[in-house]
């Protein structure tokens, strides 16, 4: 299924399980159904085929911000609604917000092959503001709890230029030990540059 946003100036395309993906009046819901997940466990063999949660994903072309507030409907360990970086079947990344395992918290996932797994900040509430950037080759993450200062969460590669030309860039909803979860993005907004400071909270 297509989508389009008019806050973004590409296209976007459902992948993985049906997130049930909606769009009205700004905002953007999805469901994660139960046991869905994204993630190669860097202490286990390969990603099980299985494994899987719903994304809605496009290309950008350039060097590109996207933001968004995610709000999550918690009901179990690792719910999390997510800004997703896809370069390649063993080359993405996720920035989170997740139930971890009981306190909403800023989560990273990048994934070389295996993934790994790093926690940054902890939230009051269930929502947060989230930030993908890329110039070149280079993404990094931040997050904000008022959409205004941003913590700089991760600075990161997925590949050389030539890879990531074509990356994809959206939204990602998952529930790995629950029963599924509902996630809301809304102040969606994209901006064709790379932040002028990656760590002095613009």
């Amino acid at each position: 299924m297509d989508l389009e946003l008019p806050e973004l100036p590409f296209s976007l395309r459902t992948y993985g399980p049906d997130g049930h993906w909606s769009h009205e009046d700004g905002v953007l819901t999805a469901w994660a159904g139960a046991r869905q997940d994204r993630f190669v466990s860097p202490t286990g063999e390969a990603l099980d085929p299985a494994s899987d949660a719903p994304r809605l994903l496009g290309a950008p072309e350039g060097d590109f911000q996207l933001i968004a507030r995610v709000t999550v409907g918690f009901g179990a360990a690792f719910d999390a609604g997510v800004l997703y970086v896809h370069v390649g079947d063993r080359a993405w990344a996720k920035l989170c917000l997740e139930n971890s395992p009981d306190v909403p918290t800023v989560c990273t996932v990048v994934t070389r092959g295996h993934s790994d797994d790093a926690n940054s900040f902890t939230v009051e509430g269930s929502s947060v503001w989230l930030r993908i950037s890329r110039t070149g080759r280079a993404f990094a993450f931040h997050a904000s709890r008022d959409g205004k200062k941003w913590v700089f969460v991760r600075l990161f590669t997925l590949g050389g230029e030539k890879e990531t030309e074509g990356a994809l860039v959206g939204f990602m909803t998952q529930s790995p030990m629950g029963e599924g979860c509902v996630v809301t993005y809304d102040h969606i907004e994209f901006r064709p540059d790379w932040p002028a400071d990656l760590r002095d909270g613009s």
